[in-house]
């Protein structure tokens, strides 16, 4: 897949993980029925390779599904084998490299203007800032566009409806969400507040929509 131009089209990374196998794959699939496009299952979650091969038999080729947390060769193996079509790693290691090699485009977790420079020679698709709001939220993506400015930052980390805006303003080709849209979900949580949380982030992606 294209993920840059997935996460330009659709400026929206949902991120899944829970401790309830069941209730994780009803999260996916729910997100998915909200059209929510990019859906990542975090390797952190119970089961979630499982999780994952459940979700992609139910959803079929099209729905675009990656794999969170791939930190070494062996996760992005075994990404690739449960049928994901992107990696997302915390940091720069041996998953980016393996990822690729698998034939998955990889948004790879970088801090600094050093890890983003090296992220992109290792060729990652696009650039997961991480955590984005411990190091100054938007102020800092926008800092970074500086030197950056073709860069496809996506931030990552404490990113609410607000600063979901926020950072799209100041520039970032997309943002991951976790817990302020997934709740508690994925560990057996209100499917009908998911859907309402959907609703509402979906909107705000669809503000910076091309």
């Amino acid at each position: 897949m294209d993920l840059r131009a997935a996460l330009t089209a659709h400026r929206l990374v949902a991120i899944v993980r829970g401790d309830d196998p069941d209730a994780a794959l009803r999260t996916v699939l729910t997100l998915a029925d909200e059209g929510i496009e990019l859906i990542e299952v975090s390797l952190t979650g119970k089961s979630a390779l499982t999780v994952l091969e459940r979700a992609r038999q139910a959803l079929g080729p099209d729905q675009p599904l990656g794999v969170g947390t791939v930190l070494n060769a062996a996760d992005a193996r075994a990404a690739r084998g449960a049928g994901a079509d992107f990696a997302v790693t915390p940091a720069l290691g041996g998953g980016v490299g393996a990822a690729i090699e698998a034939g998955m485009p990889v948004l790879a977790g970088v801090l600094t203007p050093t890890e983003i420079v090296a992220a992109r020679g290792l060729g990652a698709a696009a650039l997961k800032i991480f955590p984005a709001a411990q190091v100054g939220g938007p102020a800092y993506l926008k800092a970074l566009r500086g030197p950056f400015p073709n860069e496809p930052f996506v931030p990552v980390g404490g990113v609410d409806e607000a600063t979901a805006h926020a950072y799209l303003t100041a520039g970032a080709t997309a943002v991951g969400v976790g817990s302020p849209l997934v709740g508690d979900a994925a560990d057996g949580g209100s499917i009908s507040a998911l859907r309402a949380r959907a609703r509402s982030f979906r909107a705000v992606a669809e503000e910076f929509t091309p």
